[in-house]
C-alpha cells in the first residue's frame, strides 16, 4: 500500500510505501516542524494525479495568496529524504521568489542582501491590493533571479520605526507607492530615489545600477560640524571615512549617547586626554553620537561609552579599549598600541 503525504499552506506533500524508512524520517520532521508548517498523508494515490505524481515523493505547496504566474505553486523535492535535506528544503523555497517579511521572519531572511519593498500590505483584508505591488516585484526580480540578491515585500506601518531609525523615513515620505530598499548582509544600505512606476521599470533601473556599482550607500549622518576645532574631534557617519580611517593618523574614538550618564562622567577625562596629546600630529581623539549616527562594519557597540582604538596602519582591525576611564590609564593604553611614538612630553609626565 502507498501513502499520499500532504501539508497545506505551507505545505509538503509525500507519496511513500507504509515500510519504507522514508515514513519515519518524513513523520519525525512533521514533528519538529509542525509549529512552522501543516503536514499530512494518505494512502490515495488519485490526489497526486493532477500533480503529475506517479511514485513516492514529496511536494511544497506555497500558500494560496503568495501564487503568481512568475513561479511554480507546487515544488517537487528530489533529494535523499532525512530530516536535515527536508528542513533544507522547506527553507530554501518555502518563501518562493519574492516572501512576505514580517517582524517574525525578517532575522531569516536577512542572512541574505535582501531588497524589500514596503507599503500598505495586508493579506488579511485586501490579497489582491496586497499582490498588486508585489508582483510587479516579482516581474523584475525575476530578470535579476541568481545574482545573489533576495527580494521581499513588507507592511510599510509594521516596519515604519525601523525605517525611521534606519532609513530617515518620515511618517508622511513615500505615500501609496512602496518604499524600496536594499540592506545586505554586512550592513550596507541602499534606498530608491527615484518614484516606484506601474510598469517597473524604475525598479529595473535601480536594481541595475546596484548591480553595476553605480549606487551611494545610504547612510544615516548628522551633518558634518562646519567647524571642528576643538580638541575632541566630533566625527559623523559621512566623515567617519576621512578622519578615523586616515592611514597616516592613530585614532581613538568614543561612541556615545547625549543621554548617557557614563558618557557625561567621562566627558572631562576625555576632554583632558585630547588636550594633553593635541601637539602630537599622529593621534586623533575623536568622538561620534552613535544614536544619531551609522556605526560602521568592524565596530562592534552595544552600549555608551563604547571606545575603539583604529591603528594607521591597520584600519581594518580596530582594537576595543577595555581598559580604566582615568587619564593614566588612556595614556598608558596609547603608548602600547600607537603606531608612533607619543611626541607630547605632557603625556610622558603623566605616565
Amino acid at each position: 500500500m502507498k501513502n499520499l503525504y500532504l501539508t497545506e499552506d505551507f505545505t509538503y506533500t509525500k507519496v511513500i510505501c507504509t515500510d519504507s524508512s522514508h515514513l519515519s524520517e518524513f513523520l519525525r520532521a512533521a514533528a519538529l516542524l509542525r509549529e512552522q508548517f501543516r503536514f499530512a498523508h494518505t494512502a490515495d494515490l488519485k490526489l497526486g494525479d493532477k500533480y503529475g505524481v506517479t511514485s513516492e515523493c514529496v511536494l511544497l505547496f506555497r500558500p494560496p495568496r503568495l501564487i503568481t504566474t512568475f513561479e511554480d505553486s507546487v515544488v517537487v523535492f528530489r533529494d535523499h529524504l532525512t530530516i536535515g535535506s527536508l528542513r533544507r528544503f522547506i527553507r530554501d523555497h518555502i518563501n518562493g521568489l519574492c516572501p512576505h517579511m514580517t517582524m517574525e521572519n525578517r532575522d531569516r531572511l536577512r542572512v541574505r542582501d535582501l531588497l524589500t519593498a514596503f507599503y500598505d500590505l495586508d493579506y488579511h483584508h485586501n490579497i489582491r491590493g496586497s499582490n498588486y505591488w508585489r508582483n510587479r516585484v516579482m516581474k523584475v526580480a525575476s530578470k535579476f533571479s541568481g545574482r545573489g540578491l533576495a527580494f521581499s515585500v513588507a507592511n510599510k506601518k509594521d516596519f515604519l520605526s525601523e525605517l525611521e531609525e534606519d532609513f530617515g523615513l518620515g511618517t508622511s515620505d513615500g505615500g501609496e507607492l512602496p518604499f524600496v530598499t536594499i540592506r545586505t548582509k554586512l550592513g550596507q544600505k541602499y534606498t530608491m530615489r527615484e518614484e516606484f512606476t506601474r510598469d517597473g521599470q524604475s525598479l529595473e533601473r535601480f536594481l541595475e545600477d546596484y548591480f553595476a556599482g553605480r549606487l551611494k550607500r545610504y547612510i544615516k549622518s548628522e551633518a558634518i560640524p562646519e567647524r571642528n576645532a576643538a580638541a575632541v574631534k566630533v566625527v559623523v557617519a559621512e566623515s567617519f571615512d576621512e578622519v578615523v580611517n586616515n592611514p597616516k593618523k592613530d585614532v581613538l574614538i568614543q561612541f556615545y549617547s547625549r543621554s548617557c550618564p557614563h558618557c557625561k562622567k567621562l566627558e572631562p577625562v576625555y576632554r583632558e586626554l585630547a588636550e594633553t596629546l593635541i601637539s602630537d600630529p599622529n593621534i586623533v581623539i575623536a568622538k561620534m553620537n552613535a544614536a544619531d549616527n551609522d556605526i560602521p562594519l568592524g565596530y562592534d557597540v552595544q552600549g555608551y561609552p563604547t571606545i575603539y582604538f583604529a591603528p594607521a596602519r591597520r584600519k581594518d582591525e580596530p582594537i576595543r579599549y577595555e581598559g580604566g576611564r582615568e587619564l593614566k590609564d588612556f595614556l598608558k593604553f596609547l603608548q602600547s598600541e600607537e603606531s608612533f611614538s607619543l611626541a607630547s612630553g605632557a603625556a610622558k609626565d603623566e605616565l
